[in-house]
Order: C-alpha cells, then structure tokens, then sequence
C-alpha cells in the first residue's frame, strides 16, 4: 500500500500561491482557514526560498497524540484525518503541530472556536466517498477518484510534489543529482545560515 506524503521543492516555489488557491477553489474552505499556505524564508534577503507548507501527515502525528477525544484517524495510506462530528475545538492539536496545520474558523461576535479544519490530502473524511456529507465537511476525495491532490497538480513550476512517498521520493531525488548538490543539501547550512567569521582584535 502507497504511504502518501508532501514534499515542496525550495529550488522551484516562485510563491505563486496557486497550490493555496487551487485548495480554497477544490474544497471551498471557509473564510479565514487556510489548509495550505506559502512561507518565504529570509524574505528580501540573498538567498531567499519560498516554501509551501500544509499538514504533512506524520507517521507519529503529535495532532492524534494529544487529541482528547480522538478524532484523529489514519487511513491505510497513511493520511491523517479527522471527525469533525467528534472535533470539540479545544486547539490542543494547534499547539502539539509544528507545521500549523490545523486550523479553527472564528464564529461569533468573541471569537469563539468552531470545528477545526485541516489539509485531508484531498482524501475526505469518515463519511462515504462521495457523498454529500463528505464534501459538505471536508471537500472532494480526490484520491477516491485516483487523482493527486489539487494543491500539487496545480503547481505551475511543479515545486510542490504529493503522492506516493516512494515517487516523490525519488523525483526529488533525482532533481538534487542533477542540480550537483550533495549532503548539503539538507545541511546545518541550508538550515541555519552559514556561521559568521569570527572577529579577532
């Protein structure tokens, strides 16, 4: 069974935001939640990457652990998913997500939570695929139909890549071949910056 992840490419995001719009158009995602959305890092600086960032669907997911009332599920692809019938909005899985994926539409005059909302990898949720219900809730099961998730399909420089783990992986992999990068790659530099010289007086 294929283990269905996300992988964006640095090298190739023009922080288009097509992937956010192409998921707000697919699903009609309420005002104010953004299941996916693009960050640019050192933004106006040399060196500049723009990334798009969504739930990743851990293998340990931190949103299922501290659930309090388990509405979190994986399915035999490994997408995590939630009931929103069982969801109470009480934004523990907002705080355990390192990626900020899971989201809560303000409602009301005070803010109140409503139901949280979150990438579903356009697979659904618990009801039927297909049905009314479903789409209602959580948009259309696009992977019921065998069909990727409207987000990297509609990636024009094809930087954001979902689907089989193992597929991405390797296209990814072959991509870093041919740019002639290395282990750097994913280095302590890429992550931090190189260090500053120091300065001796």
């Amino acid at each position: 069974m294929a283990r269905m992840k996300f992988i964006c490419d640095s090298e190739r995001c023009i922080e288009c935001n097509g992937c956010v719009t192409a998921c707000k158009a697919e699903h009609d995602v309420p005002w104010g939640v953004n299941r996916r959305r693009v960050v640019t890092l050192n933004d106006g600086l040399p060196g500049e990457k723009s990334i798009s960032v969504a739930c990743m669907h851990c293998s340990d997911a931190p949103c299922m652990a501290v659930c309090p009332v388990d509405c979190f599920y994986r399915t035999e692809e490994g997408v995590v998913l939630h009931d929103k019938d069982v969801c109470i909005g009480c934004g523990y899985c907002s705080y355990a997500c390192p990626f900020g994926a899971p989201q809560f539409p303000s409602n009301g005059t005070f803010g109140l939570r409503g139901k949280m909302d979150k990438c579903t990898f356009c697979a659904g949720g618990p009801e039927e695929n297909g049905s009314a219900a479903e789409n209602e809730k959580y948009g259309r099961n696009r992977l019921s139909e065998g069909k990727l998730p409207a987000c990297a399909e509609m990636c024009s420089t094809k930087a954001l890549l979902g689907g089989d783990g193992d597929v991405v992986a390797d296209i990814f992999r072959t991509r870093v071949i041919q740019r002639g990068k290395g282990s750097e790659v994913w280095g302590w530099g890429t992550a931090y910056g190189q260090p500053k010289a120091e300065v001796k007086s």
